[in-house]
């Protein structure tokens, strides 16, 4: 029996991986259990370390280095892959509204705790560490001790930030969905009022593009070709199918306008009343029977690397008679397509022809679903490569003594969401799927909190013994709920935004999925979700700024 007391107890490999395992797959486990309907998920492998550091189990201090570090940069890669398209997209004006707010979130915090840190006199690091615990943000947590690191900052003990991260993260989470039932009263709001509100407000209708059969009744594009329809509007809009001299064509933009014509017009909604104003009427005739002109339609999966590399009007094989490319679905979002696109692995198009066309299509565009589902790992490493590289670079700064590093946190953060967004134009696939993407996430943040977890655990006790620990959750309390409070009053009156919208915009700005679920299960609907995706990219990347700014600044 000497050896299992030698695995458990001898600082080897085989006993960190043990170690490890049992730390991730016990906190994963009773992450599932839920209370009053709220889970705090794989934070409990955090907890679960602190357990088991607190009972005396201790791993090898390189091991646990070079783990927490590889965890931490599987994490924000993965994150970066995730919400890099969307971070791009969010910066657009049409949403700058939405991310203000949420950055206002996100300055209060900082200034509540840069306030508390003179009024306590705790350690800065301390009150990082409880900032990224009361807003639930783990990658903040992470990017401070990266910071810690990276900046060579001697006489500190990381254990303590880790410590008040914990005590804060629970409360955190409640906290975030308190603030929202509070916001609730404040209002008087009434949940059918709002779903009817909604109903009638059709938040989505400027951006998902919709289909509407128009009769040519302007007599002045009689005789022009279809390309000045293009030319008058400002958005791209897809002619799919036309009704022209007796049967049903995928046209060309140079078929010339005829009596009679009727057109399907695949159009953003913010321009369908301007496109009515300049075709015409809506028509009765069904254009979309596939019987009607032999014309089917099929959604493509773009799975061929290669034509990611040029822009979609570029494509030679696209410009002939047989089909139409009507609509694009990229990562759940519908839109246009038109020739100054870049196409993405992964993104879906839906296809109006013959038979033969679309086929064409599809061997051009690849259509092979079961290419995506292994994952190039080259274009994954060569990006955390770069990633450790730019996070490595010093930075000088006048009146620092040292030079400063965004370190594992902000290095491979950066890349990410520059690969996600330009990789295919450097003919770089940084594609994976979805269940890929959540693997490498996952498997990354376990290994990070069961490190922190089993690095801080011998403090835990005098945390709450020399009377800290329950200041830490009164502020942290504050930390969490005066910016959601604030900024939701302001978001409400000066914004208009409604009660769903603010659910959605809150819980993105605290990075908080447990808070989205319990709006979404409130409002009933999807309104919270649109608000959420919006500010969540920016709002993440904000998160772990702040956490090494602050370290950097006051340290």
């Amino acid at each position: 029996m000497n050896w299992i007391i030698k695995l458990f107890t001898e600082a080897t490999v085989a006993h960190a991986v043990l170690i490890y395992g049992l730390v991730i797959a016990i906190g994963i486990w009773l992450g599932k259990v839920k209370f009053f309907g709220i889970s705090l998920g794989v934070t409990w492998v955090l907890f679960m370390g602190l357990l088991f550091s607190y009972l005396g189990v201790t791993v090898n201090k390189e091991t646990e280095d070079f783990l927490r570090d590889f965890g931490l940069i599987l994490f924000v890669y993965s994150i970066g892959l995730q919400v890099g398209p969307g971070f791009f997209a969010s910066l657009k004006k049409n949403a700058l509204g939405n991310n203000l707010l949420a950055g206002s979130v996100v300055f209060l915090g900082v200034i509540i705790t840069i306030t508390f840190k003179f009024i306590s006199g705790n350690h800065i690091t301390v009150m990082t560490g409880l900032m990224s615990g009361a807003v639930t943000n783990t990658p903040g947590l992470a990017a401070a001790q990266s910071a810690v690191k990276e900046a060579n900052i001697t006489g500190v003990d990381n254990s303590m930030m880790t410590l008040a991260y914990a005590i804060a993260y629970p409360f955190g989470v409640f906290g975030i969905i308190f603030s929202l039932l509070l916001l609730k009263k404040i209002f008087n709001t009434n949940i059918d009022t709002e779903k009817e509100l909604h109903r009638k407000l059709n938040i989505f209708r400027s951006k998902r593009p919709v289909s509407i059969h128009l009769n040519l009744d302007n007599k002045q594009l009689i005789g022009q070709p279809l390309r000045k329809v293009f030319e008058l509007l400002k958005d791209p809009i897809v002619i799919s199918r036309m009704y022209h001299k007796g049967e049903v064509i995928t046209p060309t933009p140079d078929i010339i306008f005829d009596e009679n014509d009727v057109l399907l017009v695949v159009v953003p909604k913010h321009e369908l009343a301007q496109l009515k104003l300049l075709i015409g009427s809506v028509s009765n005739m069904n254009l979309k029977d596939e019987s009607n002109g032999g014309l089917i339609s099929k959604y493509i999966v773009v799975t061929n690397k290669e034509v990611t590399h040029k822009r979609l009007g570029d494509h030679p094989e696209i410009h002939q008679h047989d089909f139409t490319l009507t609509r694009l679905n990229r990562a759940g979002i519908e839109i246009v397509p038109h020739g100054n696109l870049y196409l993405q692995l992964g993104d879906t198009l839906k296809v109006v022809g013959t038979e033969e066309g679309v086929e064409l299509v599809a061997k051009v565009f690849g259509n092979s679903v079961k290419r995506l589902e292994s994952p190039d790992l080259a274009p994954i490493f060569m990006g955390i490569v770069l990633g450790v590289i730019v996070g490595s670079i010093p930075i000088h700064f006048p009146g620092m003594p040292v030079a400063v590093k965004i370190g594992m946190a902000g290095g491979p953060l950066i890349v990410a969401l520059l690969m996600s967004r330009f990789g295919g134009v450097v003919y770089l696939n940084t594609y994976t799927t979805n269940s890929a993407n959540l693997m490498m996430r996952e498997l990354g943040i376990t290994l990070f909190l069961a490190s922190v977890g089993l690095h801080s655990g011998g403090n835990l006790a005098a945390a709450f013994v020399n009377g800290n620990g329950w200041t830490w959750i009164i502020m942290g309390a504050v930390i969490t709920m005066l910016p959601l409070l604030i900024v939701g009053i302001i978001a409400h009156k000066f914004f208009r935004k409604t009660y769903f919208e603010i659910c959605g915009l809150l819980a993105g700005a605290s990075t908080d999925p447990p808070a989205l679920a319990f709006a979404l299960k409130m409002a009933g609907n999807d309104i919270p979700s649109a608000t959420y995706a919006t500010v969540y990219p920016l709002t993440m990347i904000l998160r772990i700024v702040s956490a090494e700014l602050l370290i950097l600044l006051f340290a």
